[in-house]
């Protein structure tokens, strides 16, 4: 158990949104404890600010069960989650989009789409009155659409090269995503003094 042990406990993922979300922190001036090695799960000392190094699809988890007092996470993670946590920033880091890709030979109905984003996608069919199955997939989405597997994918884009290169074709832009702020409701509350200007310090940044 953590709760009580540091004065702010943020929920940073893995990769380059670690980095940006982190230098981004750092720039609005939280002292942030420095990232030790790959295999320590919690960064800092007791009384201080403490760093959660977590997978992508994990962080709104934490924030939202308050084991982390705020975050950084893709709003593309946050549109799959359908946590209830605050989003007061876009950090404006990490852009991409969601979007449905084809085969541009596939030009029948959809019937099957494959994707790592099946709760966005099944909310995004259900608002459109499309019916199609949902094949949830963890690896490479886009072989679906090469192979057969599925009629279409949703999946996130950032330049299309990789698209392209597979002969795919970008279909349609369903949302747009960006690194963003999150904020446990409850912990805005009980350490706005913290939260509260490190808000107002990261709007005033992008």
């Amino acid at each position: 158990m953590i709760r009580g042990r540091y004065s702010l406990v943020l929920a940073l993922p893995k990769g380059r949104n670690f980095e940006d979300g982190y230098a981004a922190l750092q720039k609005a001036g939280l002292e942030l404890p420095k990232v030790q090695g790959e295999r320590t799960m919690i960064h800092g000392r007791e009384g201080g600010i403490a760093i959660l190094e977590l997978r992508n699809a994990d962080v709104p988890l934490y924030v939202d069960l308050g084991i982390a007092d705020a975050g950084v996470v893709g709003k593309d993670v946050l549109l799959e989650s359908g946590r209830d946590v605050y989003e007061p920033v876009d950090l404006r880091t990490g852009v991409c989009r969601l979007s449905l890709i084809r085969h541009p030979e596939s030009t029948g109905p959809i019937r099957r789409i494959a994707t790592k984003y099946p709760n966005f996608t099944t909310r995004v069919m259900r608002e459109r009155g499309w019916v199609a199955d949902v094949l949830e997939l963890s690896g490479n989405v886009e072989l679906a659409a090469v192979t057969g597997l599925a009629d279409a994918v949703v999946d996130v884009v950032q330049t299309g090269a990789s698209i392209r290169a597979a002969g795919l074709e970008e279909v349609e832009v369903l949302a747009y995503s960006s690194a963003r702020l999150i904020v446990n409701r409850q912990a805005l509350k009980l350490k706005s003094e913290l939260l509260r200007p490190l808000i107002a310090k990261l709007r005033e940044q992008v």
